[in-house]
């Protein structure tokens, strides 16, 4: 499993889980299935922005910035409008356009059979939840956490980002 989708499903005692659960409507499995198909696509999406140059540096800084481990620890900041704003600006830096999110949340409802409307409204909650994540494993990683940051965003464990990032908009780009 990807270890930050792991780190997701499993925060605050799966109490964050349940958080996007209830938030939208979902049962548990519903929320695990919607988080498996969209923390890998905003992988992905980070995965090209950190492969343009000063990429990474930039993440990096955001994380350290950004207190963004508080979505996992408080999971019911999850249900608040201002996370929601909040998730709409790391949408805007991970995806870069209103039509890749509506093409990440459509694909996720072919693949799990939820409401693609259910599905955009939990993107930016979800974003929150990926930086929380990304802001946890920096944090505890020697040395600032870029080289984890890199294998984590490395998919496939091929050693580059770089084919995981084709792969991903190439999925994208065929199916509009």
């Amino acid at each position: 499993m990807n270890p930050i989708l792991d780190l997701l499903m499993n925060a605050a005692g799966g109490g964050a889980m349940q958080q996007v659960g209830q938030r939208f409507g979902l049962s548990g499995d519903q929320a695990g299935n919607a988080l498996g198909q969209l923390v890998p696509a905003l992988m992905a999406g980070l995965q090209r922005n950190t492969a343009q140059e000063g990429g990474m540096e930039a993440l990096l800084g955001a994380l350290t910035r950004g207190n963004h481990a508080q979505y996992l620890e408080n999971p019911e900041l999850l249900g608040q409008e201002a996370t929601l704003q909040d998730g709409n600006a790391i949408l805007g830096h991970i995806l870069g356009s209103k039509d890749v999110s509506r093409a990440v949340a459509g694909q996720a409802a072919e693949q799990t059979g939820i409401g693609v409307d259910i599905l955009k409204k939990m993107l930016p909650v979800v974003a929150t939840m990926v930086m929380g994540g990304l802001s946890r494993q920096a944090s505890s990683a020697p040395e600032g956490g870029g080289g984890l940051l890199a294998s984590l965003l490395d998919q496939n464990r091929s050693g580059s980002a770089a084919d995981d990032i084709v792969g991903f908009l190439g999925n994208f780009l065929g199916r509009r």
